[in-house]
């Protein structure tokens, strides 16, 4: 196996309250994706806050390892970790409009997320046509409340992808968006990967997005990792009692012509993989 490109070995918490990660332990290999899956409350969010070293702004605290390929991101200095994101970690947030600047056009917000580490201008028109957006002046001049949910998501990927990062943090990047918005968003992540080798920590609730989309993953129940395999093998012979009951609640169509949810979910794993 390859060796990772981020491997973690994290307990985290908050001020004045019991841990809310117990002993976390994850690792992603160059251009893999790898959904991370539980409920609201496990941790999933304050696993991507620890990766970026910004988990103190939230009053938490974070014990262990994150280690980017060799080095340790929890001993790195807080202008050491500015380097890091953007530039090495990119991140795709879980509200679009609200994670973008009301008050500055589309343009402005390119343009200083590319001075945060680099001088003169950006590709612009590459980089909104790799993610199916406008690449025209008109579109930079508009702002984000000019912009659907969909397009601002798309947005934000551009954002994220901007200085070519070997990773990404997805954190729950679909749960604002309508079906076939979802459905254009994941097969983005999909490009992204196939195309330029993005790993892709893609956290989320929805076991079927996470069928479709990655090569592996892990359930987290309990603030621990009680499950992680790859996506075939997990949706095939969960191991956990937990993942059983997760993926027993999953919506089903209620016709028994159809094929059993399963054997869909195994099939869109199979395909992902």
């Amino acid at each position: 196996m390859r060796p990772p490109l981020l491997s973690c070995e994290i307990s985290a918490g908050y001020s004045g309250k019991p841990d809310v990660l117990h002993d976390v332990r994850l690792y992603l290999t160059e251009g893999e994706i790898l959904g991370l899956v539980g409920r609201s409350g496990e941790g999933k969010s304050t696993i991507a806050l620890a990766i970026l070293g910004l988990l103190g702004l939230k009053g938490g605290r974070v014990r262990g390892e994150v280690r980017l390929e060799p080095r340790d991101l929890l001993k790195l200095s807080a202008r050491e970790m500015r380097a890091v994101r953007g530039k090495l970690i990119g991140l795709v947030p879980q509200s679009p409009l609200a994670s973008l600047n009301p008050s500055l056009r589309l343009g402005a917000q390119l343009d200083e997320a590319w001075r945060a580490h680099e001088r003169g201008t950006p590709d612009a028109k590459s980089l909104l046509d790799s993610v199916s957006l406008p690449s025209d002046a008109a579109f930079l001049r508009l702002y984000p409340r000019n912009l659907s949910v969909g397009m601002a998501q798309r947005f934000l990927i551009a954002l994220a992808i901007l200085h070519g990062p070997p990773l990404l943090l997805a954190d729950e990047p679909t749960s604002a968006l309508d079906a076939i918005t979802q459905a254009e968003i994941l097969s983005l992540f999909a490009k992204l990967n196939r195309e330029h080798g993005t790993a892709i920590l893609y956290i989320s609730h929805d076991l079927a997005s996470v069928a479709s989309l990655c090569h592996r993953v892990a359930i987290l129940h309990e603030g621990r990792v009680v499950e992680n395999a790859p996506v075939a093998q997990v949706f095939r012979e969960p191991a956990h009692e937990y993942t059983r009951r997760l993926i027993a609640a999953i919506p089903r169509p209620p016709s028994d012509d159809l094929v059993p949810l399963s054997r869909q979910l195994e099939n869109a794993g199979k395909s992902s993989s």
